[in-house]
């Protein structure tokens, strides 16, 4: 089976999965007042309005799940039937898209997956908190299922979630802090980028690895190494969308605008590498044009052909290839010959080669 036709196939039946502890209109019956009920009062009509509404608009733009998908792909490299599963593969998935929506906010981006973003159609208020709940909701799976899970696991899979929560923000102050020039911005290593990133990027997908091992019986050992393996695709898919920032208009139009990137002054690993090898005028110009936060077609041309002088996209193509590439090799040692397994590997390959 193709990796394009796995994901979408298993999109709809996360969806599904996402309706049955976020309906798309809360009832007095949801799995929410059976586990919270309420002392006093239902209160549907502002629960649907502020909470409901808003989140489905957003997902309902789509994502690729893939967060979810490998998180299923795992269980059934471990030997675990995927479905029995389905539901604890929400949870990296509704945070992830919780974080977009703060993340738009943050970033005062106009468009998101094709749309105004969702602070623009709903203001300020109504996302902070709809992107806010959408990081406790999707636990709700954890508190229903919890006879299922010993105590053990439980615990490990909680403690999983509130280390990768502080790694999500720890990777987002180090973003914001770059772009708004608050953290010697211009003097970054690749370490330095990859931390972030590690941080940012990498930890929902870690997130899923490791919950996704824990659940499914494997070694300590195997956890970390599924960890490593999934933060280096998320590294892997985070510079695959700063190369199509820059090379795909398709893709850039839908995720915001063409070079967002350099509007936003963000010191992507291509523009560290750049910074690093560049003549001394042409690394002064691109820093001018990243502090301006232009939106200006020609200003972010100009500063996209002094990327492209100095090979950094290519550079990045081939970083992200070699990372993912040898966390994988930790990994596939350490698993038995299956159809999963080589699913699981295309699936990695799939991510960080795509073209949108």
């Amino acid at each position: 089976m193709e990796i394009e036709e796995i994901l979408s196939k298993r999109a709809a039946i996360i969806d599904k999965a996402i309706e049955k502890y976020i309906p798309r209109r809360f009832s007095e019956n949801a799995e929410l007042f059976k586990i919270n009920q309420p002392r006093y009062a239902y209160n549907l009509e502002a629960i649907n309005k502020a909470i409901a509404e808003p989140v489905w608009e957003f997902l309902d733009r789509g994502g690729k799940r893939w967060r979810p998908v490998l998180f299923l792909l795992i269980c059934e490299a471990l030997g675990k039937k995927p479905e029995d599963y389905v539901d604890f593969a929400i949870i990296p998935e509704v945070v992830h898209n919780g974080t977009l929506i703060i993340d738009d906010i943050e970033d005062a981006s106009e468009l998101r997956r094709g749309k105004p973003c969702t602070y623009k159609t709903y203001g300020l208020d109504i996302a902070i908190n709809a992107g806010n709940a959408m990081y406790y909701l999707p636990l709700l799976t954890l508190i229903k299922n919890r006879e299922k899970i010993s105590p053990e696991k439980l615990s490990r899979v909680y403690e999983i979630y509130i280390e990768e929560m502080i790694s999500l923000s720890l990777g987002q102050a180090m973003d914001i802090a770059w772009h708004r020039g608050l953290a010697n911005a211009d003097q970054l290593d690749e370490k330095d980028y990859l931390q972030m990133c590690a941080f940012k990027t990498g930890t929902l997908a870690r997130m899923a690895a490791k919950m996704a091992a824990v659940l499914a019986d494997a070694e300590d050992k195997l956890v970390e190494k599924f960890g490593i393996f999934a933060e280096s695709i998320g590294i892997a898919f985070q510079m695959q969308d700063d190369i199509l920032d820059l090379t795909s208009r398709n893709f850039a139009e839908k995720k915001g605008g063409y070079g967002k990137d350099i509007t936003e002054g963000k010191r992507t690993l291509i523009v560290i590498h750049t910074l690093r090898v560049a003549k001394k005028e042409d690394r002064e110009r691109l820093v001018e044009i990243l502090n301006m936060h232009t939106s200006n077609p020609k200003l972010v041309e100009e500063a996209i052909v002094i990327l492209k002088k100095y090979g950094s996209i290519e550079y990045v193509k081939d970083f992200a290839r070699r990372i993912v590439q040898e966390s994988w090799k930790e990994v596939e040692n350490l698993l038995p010959t299956s159809q999963a397994k080589e699913k699981l590997k295309a699936f990695a390959k799939f991510l960080i080669e795509r073209k949108i």
